[in-house]
């Protein structure tokens, strides 16, 4: 009989696994990895913000993240500085202001494995509840959204042309794969968030025909690398994040060794 609470990791992180498959295909498409690595550094700040307003940890990461994104794409649209500058500029302070936040709380007990590698395991019922909404909404608007979004990723400037709203779609996007990285975080961690949008979305990515089964694929691909992850901590005792990643690392080799569908 599986356990309880295994229930509760694979039903969480296949529901992450779910939404992180169309988004990490953006992501992929738009070359745009380092933007989640600069919202897995925003998640620590996120979380010590959420211990000292004393707001749900997750709540309050999805928040943080959001203002990131809010705040890089008015940087963006000023055109000061490169985009992977401003990333650089933003990662490294975020990080920092975290840092300095968790260094207020030393009364304060943080989980910091958990922070940076995950905490699938522990799992509850409202933190199923959090993911599957969160998830339901992102899914609801990129199906509504779907082909300007395409469209914008394809060729920016004529879809700034045909009157597409370009920026708009730009906030959107990083919005939701804001939402994600906040999810992610309890599934594999900060440092490891990245990784669950970009492997399957890029395993997919060699046997797909279009941006639609890319995106169901990556979504497959993920699903398969929590269940293969959880099942390897589990009978070997290893930590079920970095075991998710390794996992969906596993996938990526085999889409490596297979021929390509053309």
């Amino acid at each position: 009989m599986i356990p309880e609470f295994l229930i509760y990791a694979l039903l969480a992180g296949a529901g992450v696994a779910l939404v992180a498959g169309p988004l990490g295909s953006f992501v992929v498409w738009r070359r745009m990895a380092y933007f989640g690595d600069t919202l897995a550094h925003s998640a620590l700040l996120g979380v010590a913000l959420g211990v000292l307003l004393q707001v749900h940890p997750l709540l309050a990461v999805i928040v943080s993240s959001l203002l990131l994104a809010a705040i890089l794409v008015a940087l963006q649209t000023q055109k000061l500085l490169g985009d992977d500058t401003l990333l650089g500029i933003l990662s490294h302070t975020t990080l920092a202001l975290g840092l300095v936040c968790a260094g207020l709380l030393a009364d304060t007990r943080i989980d910091l494995w958990g922070l940076l590698f995950g905490d699938l395991l522990t799992t509850n019922l409202t933190d199923l509840l959090i993911i599957y909404a969160v998830a339901a909404l992102v899914l609801l608007v990129l199906w509504r959204c779907w082909r300007p979004l395409i469209f914008a990723t394809l060729d920016e400037t004529l879809a700034q042309v045909e009157g597409v709203p370009v920026v708009r779609l730009r906030l959107l996007l990083m919005g939701l794969i804001a939402l994600v990285v906040a999810l992610a975080m309890k599934v594999v961690g900060v440092l490891l968030i990245t990784s669950l949008l970009i492997i399957p979305a890029a395993a997919s990515r060699r046997f797909s025909r279009s941006p639609e089964v890319m995106a169901v694929g990556a979504s497959l691909l993920g699903i398969t690398a929590v269940t293969g992850g959880l099942g390897l901590s589990y009978f070997f005792d290893a930590p079920a994040g970095p075991s998710i990643v390794l996992a969906a690392s596993a996938c990526f080799a085999i889409s490596l060794a297979l021929p390509r569908r053309t």
